[in-house]
């Protein structure tokens, strides 16, 4: 596919890994933080090279032809409201987040679930834009070109634009990922409770060198 500037809301691992990803294949990555001069941030900025950039969420918003939402989810809707409607509208937004609880005391549990999801609040915090769930069921480890002796896993997206759905799926493919759409952002509801899966057998096995993917015949 023709190369795109592609923006990253949140600067943490998954931000960072996917990120050095699409610049690696030469899409030009602007950051998103709140504070884009962070030594974590220019540290990534000077190692990734000369297709990585860094800037305000509004700033990465307006950027980007493609958006990834790659936030902690208590700061998902404040990353969003920094970003602002406008420069949302109209993009594919990759949700990567999880809805997630943390006890204290082993693996974490959904804050949404069954009836609502991230998915789906994402999309009614950005209205304009065009959510696809996606990299939610998968250690940031193996994001990008995962290897496994076994096989190729799959990628579950979703989300209720296909042109935005067929962007995510370019995207996907060119950093290692066969995708698999389930429809609507209402499949959220599965692909967030199958993210707990991935955690619960991490937290079990102790290492996160595990991923999904649907067999046929």
């Amino acid at each position: 596919m023709s190369k795109l500037k592609i923006g990253v809301l949140g600067s943490g691992d998954v931000g960072r890994v996917l990120g050095s990803g699409f610049a690696a294949l030469g899409h030009d990555v602007k950051i998103g933080s709140r504070d884009p001069k962070s030594e974590k941030v220019t540290a990534w900025v000077e190692k990734t090279g000369a297709h990585a950039s860094s800037g305000t969420f509004a700033e990465v918003a307006a950027f980007g032809d493609a958006l990834i939402l790659a936030t902690v989810w208590s700061g998902a809707e404040s990353a969003l409201q920094l970003a602002g409607a406008d420069n949302l509208a109209g993009k594919p937004l990759m949700d990567a987040t999880n809805p997630l609880v943390f006890s204290g005391k082993g693996p974490p549990t959904l804050e949404l679930g069954h009836t609502d999801s991230a998915g789906e609040q994402v999309q009614r915090w950005a209205p304009k834009a065009h959510v696809v769930k996606c990299f939610n069921i998968v250690g940031n480890p193996h994001m990008v070109n995962p290897s496994f002796p076994t096989g190729t896993p799959d990628m579950f997206i979703c989300g209720d634009d296909e042109g935005a759905k067929s962007t995510v799926t370019a995207l996907c493919k060119e950093l290692g990922w066969p995708t698999i759409d389930l429809g609507s952002i209402e499949a959220s509801r599965l692909l967030e409770p199958l993210a707990l899966i991935w955690i619960q057998h991490y937290f079990r096995a102790g290492n996160g060198n595990h991923a999904f993917a649907m067999l046929r015949k």
